[in-house]
């Protein structure tokens, strides 16, 4: 049987992200298409990073922001409260 190893910090740091970009999106009524679009990128790029299946650059996650009409700060404090 194999030990029980804890999520990496970054791995953590990504589900966060991803929960709150999700809230986000459902709170303004949005799809993932149309945040993907108005992020500039595909929406299967939006879905993996909704997933917290990759760890977005910070250009990225600055287009998502803006997307969602939330601010970094914002959206850092979210995360950051996510993790915790």
């Amino acid at each position: 049987m194999f030990p029980c190893v804890p999520p990496s910090p970054s791995a953590k740091a990504d589900q966060a992200l991803a929960a709150v970009l999700r809230s986000l999106r459902e709170d303004r009524e949005a799809t993932q298409e149309e945040v993907a679009f108005n992020a500039g990128l595909t929406t299967r790029s939006y879905q993996k990073i909704e997933h917290g299946h990759t760890s977005p650059e910070w250009a990225t996650v600055r287009r998502v922001a803006q997307a969602l009409d939330v601010g970094l700060v914002e959206l850092a404090q979210a995360v950051e409260d996510a993790e915790g």
